[in-house]
């Protein structure tokens, strides 16, 4: 399950993609857009930052902005800079899977496509799908 932590990183990471040409953009303007709290929006921001999704620059016309264009942003790429990992079961979370019971689990490679599907699916929509397909009315337009 993606935390609320990853859903805003993305709502956040949306709108500054929307917001790209008007140079940095103000927490706070952010913030009121996405009806998100700034407090919240604060702890994401290291993450983003962390991860090298963000620029930041502090002072009078200061804000944050995307490092590369939207279309370079994956979901999966955001998404993964604040879950973690998008593995379905705690013995594929790892670099590598120590579960005792690799060699004879039967449902591992379920889990391993489950996996493989879901990134497959958040690694092929990126920033500017997500903006094309808001502006043409699509809800559901994406498909793997």
């Amino acid at each position: 399950m993606i935390s609320t932590r990853g859903r805003y990183a993305l709502r956040m990471m949306i709108d500054l993609a929307e917001n790209d040409g008007d140079g940095f953009v103000a927490l706070k303007d952010i913030a009121k857009r996405q009806n998100i709290s700034k407090k919240y929006l604060e702890q994401i921001i290291p993450i983003l930052n962390h991860s090298g999704l963000l620029k930041t620059s502090r002072g009078f016309g200061g804000g944050y902005k995307l490092v590369k264009a939207p279309d370079e942003y994956t979901v999966g790429e955001i998404l993964r800079s604040t879950e973690g990992n998008l593995a379905p079961v705690t013995c594929l979370s790892g670099s590598e899977n120590t579960c005792e019971r690799r060699e004879s689990c039967e449902t591992l490679p379920i889990w391993v496509g489950l996996m493989h599907v879901v990134n497959d699916y958040l690694d092929g929509i990126t920033l500017q799908d997500i903006i094309n397909n808001s502006s043409s009315g699509g809800i559901d337009n994406y498909s793997i």
